[in-house]
């Protein structure tokens, strides 16, 4: 087969090593495969790039399209963003793929219940989006952002990964229930695009039932289909059920470019120790041989890598514990050594190649023939009970076409008062609508409100009221009529 490039970053921490192993046994394999050796976080938050993605490296994926890393640090609660997901917001890598397969000489409560799933995640929208803002100076907001062509983007990819695996079942998990709006999109594309994949099966499961079924009975899922958040806490969760995150590849996969990597971070405290796993990152490349049409030596790899734990003489640290653990370098010469061997207890599945979704590019992915804005949600501060708030609102909004139709706070009506006693913060949602309901608010009708609503108050934050083709485009506060 013809050469490949990849972009190949080694990581921070234990990155180096768990990434050094999977680089081994490819050459091992003799796979055309020419390395593209770059840097991304920590390193690159040192040399001053605020990304912590050099310019280098982003040259380097345009002309690859295929990346292999290793983990990257990333601050917590303060500093720079992450460059992981800098790295799949930059290269458009929607879908996140990690596998859940039972291992052999892996004692976990779960051993013997044949678990194996494939997680597919959306990798782009969400709260990842990281939009957030400080409203006052105690209350904060985190954007939630869902779209109609992300979730058909996202839908039609794990139907495609469920014919690819041979598999039967696609379980489609959110929190529609409660987020109706955004994460109600999922289920409501998700089941629009069913029919289409007669083949397999569809089903839908709210997310926290879908957490309870994992514990409780993991063998029934096949292809589970979650949003970017869901997904990030309960793929960990699923990790958790076949040994930990020493046994969580994954695979970041968009129209254009693949990112494969380890799921677990950089583990600095064990950094140079030699005594890693590096199972997960191993299978990580395994699946990026796949994806680069690899597929022999993908196989080769994998069964190597199964045949190396059936056998048991050479087992890392989180298996056996730190006395027996054997050290990341004569794991990897274990499995270099078992290539071209099969497992008897478990080998791989008959993979075909994954047929990439195309979804239309449009901006205006959802068109709306009819509009209506039937008035706002205006964020104010505010140190006073709702009472006076809405009465000043109403004096001050008097010669408006609005009128105060709500207060709420943190989620929860408080005016009119419907006898909740919630504990308040000096946030407050004020729902002004359309003293006439049959009339358009308009722009310019909003700027007036607000700066009659500016002379006393400090507002935040402003949302429209926006009605697309007949249907409210935004949700009732707890206790609203």
């Amino acid at each position: 087969m013809s050469k490949k490039h990849v972009t190949f970053i080694p990581g921070d921490g234990v990155g180096p090593e768990v990434s050094a192993s999977s680089r081994a046994v490819i050459d091992a394999l003799n796979v055309p495969i020419v390395w593209e050796d770059h840097i991304a976080g920590e390193a690159a938050f040192k040399l001053g790039f605020e990304t912590g993605v050099p310019t280098e490296t982003i040259e380097s994926i345009k002309r690859t399209r295929c990346v292999l890393k290793g983990p990257l640090g990333t601050p917590v609660g303060y500093g720079n963003k992450s460059a992981n997901v800098t790295l799949r917001k930059m290269s458009e890598t929607y879908a996140n793929i990690r596998p859940v397969r039972e291992w052999p000489n892996v004692p976990t409560p779960f051993k013997g219940r044949g678990i194996d799933i494939t997680v597919v995640r959306e990798n782009i929208e969400d709260l990842y989006a990281g939009i957030e803002h400080q409203q006052t100076p105690g209350v904060f907001q985190g954007l939630k952002l869902i779209t109609e062509k992300g979730c058909e983007k996202i839908a039609r990819f794990a139907f495609e990964v469920a014919r690819a695996e041979g598999r039967k079942k696609v379980t489609c998990a959110t929190k529609s229930n409660i987020l109706k709006t955004t994460e109600g999109t999922l289920k409501r594309v998700f089941e629009r695009i069913a029919p289409e994949y007669p083949d397999i099966i569809a089903e839908h499961m709210i997310v926290d039932n879908c957490a309870h079924q994992l514990a409780k009975k993991p063998e029934q899922f096949d292809v589970i289909l979650f949003t970017n958040m869901n997904g990030d806490v309960l793929s960990d969760l699923s990790s958790g059920l076949i040994g930990g995150l020493g046994f969580a590849p994954s695979a970041n996969i968009g129209k254009d470019v693949a990112i494969f990597e380890a799921v677990h971070g950089s583990a600095p405290k064990y950094a140079g120790k030699n005594n890693i796993n590096p199972t997960a990152h191993m299978m990580s490349a395994v699946m990026m041989l796949r994806y680069l049409g690899f597929l022999t030596e993908a196989d080769k790899m994998e069964n190597a890598i199964y045949a190396t734990y059936e056998q048991g003489n050479v087992m890392p640290r989180d298996v056996v514990g730190d006395a027996k653990g054997c050290k990341t370098t004569d794991f990897t010469q274990a499995v270099i050594k078992n290539l071209g061997k099969n497992a008897q207890s478990i080998q791989a599945r008959n993979f075909q190649p994954i047929k990439i979704p195309n979804v239309r590019s449009d901006i205006d992915f959802v068109k709306a023939t009819k509009r209506h804005c039937a008035g706002i949600d205006l964020f104010i501060e505010h140190h006073q009970q709702p009472a006076i708030l809405a009465e000043s609102l109403q004096k001050l909004l008097a010669d408006t076409p609005f009128r105060v139709k709500m207060l709420s706070n943190r989620g929860t009506q408080v005016w009119p008062n419907m006898g909740a006693e919630p504990d308040l913060v000096d946030c407050f949602r004020c729902r002004l609508d359309a003293k006439d309901p049959t009339r358009t608010i308009t722009d310019h009708e909003i700027l007036d409100a607000l700066q009659k609503v500016s002379a006393q108050h400090t507002w935040t934050h402003i949302e429209k009221l926006n009605e697309f083709d007949g249907k409210a485009g935004y949700s009732k506060a707890q206790g609203e009529s």
